[in-house]
């Protein structure tokens, strides 16, 4: 298990863990190998001025996730941009001299976390190559908005958003779709990255550039739900088959506050409608249950913890169970790391049948979906989901409202 040892300061109250960073502040952030050289640098010459005056394409497709450090070095800066981000983590008068204070303090730490998956996040490599292959797809599929052209905007490692931006401008496309990689929304990961999307069009002067539209959500789509059914079933196999239909399914995923949940935050209610589906396609076969991780602190989260799950459990005397990451579209710190530790620790106490299915990484049958809410958004020419424009009831965020009026507009 992972452990977070955190600074306490009277003024403020911790409220999101993850092993990548340790903890941070209010509203959380999910989802953290090698960065791959498909970038969107490559773009001027996968787009002509022939092609850039086609009408209805090229069509640019921006994978919006939170990002994580390719390598050892990039660790600190990681870290020092995600506590500088007073809209995820609200510091309020300290923001840059505690920010960097804890960025400093947790280096070390997480450093040695990405040493034990290798040296490094794998997010950048199977992102770029999963928006490689939605845009292949959507070329054939959808030859009325192509060429299409992947790009990356992370939040917090490279490729950075403005990053993203720059070769964007370069390579003179007007149309793009801005792709959040967070199946489920939740203001802290698919809200926030559009935050900064919204912030760096202002700042650079491309609010006007360039047509945009949003694909804000997608916790139903029908690929990615055979796909994880498809890699659970695969798991199950590995059991005895007298034992297969007592396997319980644990559907992890990266846990909120509950302040953050009563203010209407639609994360949970769209974690549960992804694993009732993926359920219905397994038959409802096996026992299963929806469990929260990367938890910390002393207020109260969404409960119960995956850790806990595992125990308890294990205590009435059931040692088959597969943890499926249902919210992530790829591995990261929190499937290779967290999740592993969980396993181990739950051999430590005899409950020696605990598995983790698969993630999404280059599964063809997630990656056909994703292309195809793609090309349906494409098609039916919207800017973003009906729910998009709601805010949560209970918010007070100001860059909320900025961003649904942003993209309204779009």
């Amino acid at each position: 298990m992972i452990r977070s040892r955190f600074v306490r300061f009277p003024v403020i109250k911790p409220a999101c863990f993850s092993p990548a960073f340790g903890f941070c502040f209010q509203n959380p952030s999910l989802f953290i190998r090698k960065a791959s050289s498909m970038t969107a640098k490559t773009t001027e010459s996968v787009v002509s001025k022939d092609t850039a005056s086609k009408e209805g394409g090229p069509t640019a497709i921006v994978m919006l996730n939170m990002g994580g450090p390719s390598n050892l070095d990039e660790v600190g800066p990681f870290l020092e941009r995600l506590f500088a981000d007073g809209d995820i983590i609200p510091l309020g008068y300290f923001q840059n001299f505690l920010g960097k204070f804890i960025a400093k303090r947790r280096t070390p730490v997480v450093r040695d976390h990405y040493k034990d998956i290798g040296g490094g996040s794998p997010i950048l490599h199977w992102t770029e190559y999963q928006g490689k292959e939605i845009c292949k797809i959507l070329d054939k599929t959808s030859p009325h908005s192509a060429p299409h052209v992947p790009f990356v905007a992370f939040r917090y490692a490279p490729p950075l958003t403005e990053e993203m931006l720059k070769d964007l401008k370069d390579s003179k496309i007007k149309r793009a779709v801005a792709f959040s990689q967070y199946p489920q929304w939740s203001c802290s990961t698919s809200g926030a990255s559009l935050n900064e999307l919204r912030k760096q069009l202002l700042e650079m002067n491309m609010e006007h550039d360039i047509d945009w539209s949003v694909l804000d959500r997608w916790p139903l789509q029908e690929g990615l739900l055979t796909a994880f059914s498809e890699n659970i079933q695969k798991t199950l196999e590995t059991y005895p088959e007298e034992e297969r239909e007592n396997v319980i399914i644990i559907f992890s995923a990266h846990s909120l506050p509950m302040s953050q949940v009563s203010k209407g935050d639609p994360y949970v209610n769209e974690v549960a409608a992804t694993t009732y589906g993926i359920m219905e396609k397994l038959g409802f076969k096996n026992k299963f249950i929806n469990s929260w991780q990367s938890k910390v602190g002393p207020i109260p989260w969404m409960s119960p913890s995956t850790e806990d799950v595992i125990d308890q459990f294990g205590k009435q005397g059931h040692k088959n169970m597969i943890l499926v990451p249902v919210a992530f579209t790829s591995d990261h710190i929190e499937t290779l790391k967290e999740l592993e530790d969980y396993i181990e620790d739950a051999k430590k106490k005899g409950i020696t049948g605990v598995k983790r299915a698969p993630s999404i990484n280059d599964n063809a049958v997630a990656i056909k979906g994703m292309a195809d809410e793609v090309k349906l958004h494409l098609e039916t020419n919207t800017s973003h989901s009906r729910q998009f424009t709601q805010r949560c009831p209970g918010c007070t965020n100001e860059s909320c409202e900025k961003r649904i009026e942003f993209f309204r507009r779009c």
